[in-house]
């Protein structure tokens, strides 16, 4: 069973939150972040090369596969050898993807080689970041800690997307793909001082069980599921929302994204204590439900303010959901598997590309945007309803 947290209404013990390796963790994980959050403008050059909708989204689903299939070995690396090594692997191997974009001029096996190396550096450093970051966060304030690395995470995409934005008015894509490397190397340059976390007590001598068993683990199953419907529904925003406010002419990426992270970083600020006082899921169905309305008004929106106040509703929605599901999965998985669970968890957001990413594809093909946004907000509602019965004894 799940270890209590604190009773629903009383106060968790205080105990320091903030520590040097997190705040520097968190400097890596935002630098990181802008970097790969830079790529949500790619869909724009892939089309600018003749990609349609339903290759784009191919495109970034083989990013995902690729990002899925090394988890096991990254997770049994963590758990045998530690986290520091596998961050900065991945930020080298990410800093010479971001070099190689600038090589792209057409629509061939190129761009997918290098979709595929960025799903593996992507899949390292999202992985290896978050677990050592939950290393560091003490047990009683997990949530509340967990919620405000997450914020690093969440700047970058707004950055991403403001950054972005300012570059292509400018400059070209080439330019974009220079500022990617640029950050790509400052994430590698603050990830060097990183030393591993030791594990308490007898924890350095409980041997890990692996990636299957984290996987098969009864508790974290229905984690696994209602994690891989958040993510699926997600990457309808994460692939299509550039191609979105292009064909729409509704917004723009930067103001989306800007209205998403604010939300999403004044609740993980002000209110990140909340789940961990009132209890998770009091916080976790509220948040699912902003997310699947945010999906529906997107998918009826008819100006501008109607897309920014969705982008808003989203981040309300992810600016929870995503920290309480993940301290939910550290409380659950053993000490010695937190490396394993962590590489399944993370890599269901791949996942969720790699399912998303081409089924949107089609959708659109057959519907227009107004039908992909309204079938990802089906979704989230009946992907919460079974996580509710399933987990209800939780």
């Amino acid at each position: 069973m799940e270890s209590p947290g604190p009773a629903p209404g009383s106060a968790p013990t205080r105990e320091r939150l903030l520590s040097g390796p997190l705040v520097l963790v968190s400097i890596a994980s935002l630098a990181q972040g802008i970097s790969f959050n830079l790529f949500l403008h790619l869909p724009g050059y892939l089309n600018q090369l003749g990609a349609s909708d339903v290759q784009i989204g191919f495109i970034f689903g083989i990013t995902g596969a690729s990002a899925i299939l090394v988890r096991p070995p990254i997770g049994r690396v963590m758990d045998t050898r530690g986290r520091r090594g596998v961050i900065l692997v991945g930020n080298a191997i990410n800093t010479l993807v971001c070099a190689l974009f600038l090589t792209v001029d057409s629509i061939g096996p190129w761009i997918y080689a290098i979709r595929v190396l960025h799903g593996v550096s992507e899949a390292m450093l999202f992985t290896a970041l978050f677990t050592y970051a939950a290393d560091w966060v003490p047990a009683t304030r997990r949530t509340q800690g967990l919620a405000l690395f997450g914020v690093s995470g969440m700047l970058s995409m707004s950055l991403g997307g403001l950054i972005g934005d300012a570059v292509l008015a400018r400059w070209d894509y080439a330019a974009l793909f220079r500022v990617a490397l640029g950050f790509a190397v400052l994430s590698l340059l603050v990830s060097l001082p990183l030393r591993d976390h030791r594990r308490p007590g007898g924890a350095e001598q409980e041997p890990s069980r692996g990636f299957a068993a984290a996987l098969g683990q009864r508790d974290l199953l229905p984690l696994w599921w209602i994690g891989g419907l958040f993510a699926v529904a997600l990457a309808s925003v994460f692939a299509f929302i550039k191609r979105y406010v292009m064909e729409t002419g509704l917004s723009t990426v930067g103001d989306f994204f800007t209205a998403y992270t604010g939300a999403a970083i004044f609740l993980r600020v002000f209110l990140g204590w909340l789940p961990d006082r009132v209890g998770p899921k009091r916080v976790l169905f509220p948040a699912l439900v902003c997310l699947g309305v945010a999906f529906a008004l997107l998918g009826s929106a008819q100006n501008a303010r109607e897309v920014v106040i969705a982008g808003a509703l989203v981040g309300v929605g992810h600016g929870f959901t995503f920290p309480i599901l993940f301290g939910m999965l550290v409380t659950r998985a053993r000490e010695a598997d937190r490396g394993s669970a962590m590489a399944i968890f993370t890599a269901l957001f791949d996942l969720g590309v790699v399912i998303g990413g081409p089924l949107f594809g089609f959708v659109i093909s057959l519907g227009g945007f107004g039908a992909m946004f309204h079938a990802a907000a089906v979704a989230v509602v009946l992907g919460v309803l079974v996580f509710a019965v399933w987990d209800r004894r939780r």
